[in-house]
């Protein structure tokens, strides 16, 4: 399975969303990373044929996935960041009908909706209403529905919203073992959703890519060092006027900073290893009252 992206564009009216994405993905993770507004969503709902780009082309195996329409509908799972459901409807219910939906038979989807909400925690939410369920179980139905059918391709949009830290590590496990048969894109400006089971990671900004590689090389891929000093607490104000703060941590008596910067920002600072997050606050972050991040 071989998902390419050839100069897609997608405008609406003046405004670009998303702007000449050249991209090649196979079986394996996709990490969309960040901020909102940044053209993800917008991105997704073009590889899910849900809008048409104004220019450029989405191939799968070598053919356009608009003009296979339902032939490639049918290899797709996508849970959206918003997905409409009957508010009556038992969380079984719901599966069963989304399976109907996409034309499974009754019997296999019985089978088939009882091993995902085992897989994704809801077997003894299966007969509570959808609408008595919390946030986070609300987008556990929403991940099974998407893996429904078994897709080939599994699209994503901030799957992980609303989903506490446990929850958050059982979907990780789960999209790392689904990775094996499939293609799985999944967007998120949650940094720890995708550092460690991600394959290739894209960084998004204003509609257009900035970087793509692997959690290391996107890592390497900032100019900047990452340094950590303990200051007076008197000083971080100063500090936070002139540097890019990643993290602070407060003592009995100072702060710890953790300072992006390419000179060293304080006698006492050592140089750290960078992690994904000081590189998305560098791309997507302000410093010293910049209305934008670094470009």
């Amino acid at each position: 399975m071989k998902l390419e992206l050839d100069h897609l564009t997608k405008k609406f009216g003046d405004f670009t969303a998303v702007n000449h994405i050249n991209l090649t993905m196979k079986n394996g993770v996709y990490g969309l990373l960040g901020v909102n507004g940044a053209g993800k969503t917008t991105l997704m709902r073009m590889l899910c044929t849900l809008l048409k780009p104004t220019s450029g082309t989405i191939r799968c195996d070598g053919r356009d996935i608009f003009k296979m329409d339902s032939e490639y509908r049918r290899l797709l799972g996508y849970l959206p960041q918003e997905f409409g459901f009957y508010p009556q409807f038992s969380v079984q219910d719901y599966l069963l009908y989304i399976a109907a939906l996409k034309g499974i038979p009754p019997a296999a989807a019985k089978e088939r909706v009882k091993e995902l909400l085992f897989k994704v925690g809801l077997s003894k939410a299966a007969h509570k209403k959808m609408k008595k369920l919390s946030g986070g179980m609300k987008r556990r139905a929403g991940i099974a529905q998407a893996m429904l059918n078994n897709p080939k391709i599994l699209i994503l949009d901030e799957p992980t919203a609303g989903l506490d830290p446990n929850e958050r590590i059982r979907f990780r496990n789960l999209i790392s073992e689904l990775s094996e048969q499939r293609l799985v894109l999944l967007s998120t400006h949650i940094v720890s959703d995708i550092e460690y089971i991600a394959n290739e990671i894209w960084l998004m900004k204003d509609g257009e890519l900035m970087h793509k590689g692997s959690a290391d090389e996107i890592i390497n891929s900032m100019p900047e060092t990452v340094w950590e000093c303990f200051v007076e607490k008197n000083m971080v104000s100063d500090f936070i006027k002139k540097y890019r703060i990643s993290n602070m941590k407060t003592e009995p008596d100072g702060i710890i900073l953790r300072i992006i910067s390419q000179e060293r920002p304080f006698t006492n600072a050592k140089c750290v290893k960078a992690s994904l997050e000081d590189v998305f606050l560098y791309y997507f972050g302000e410093k010293a009252g910049d209305e934008n991040a670094a470009i």
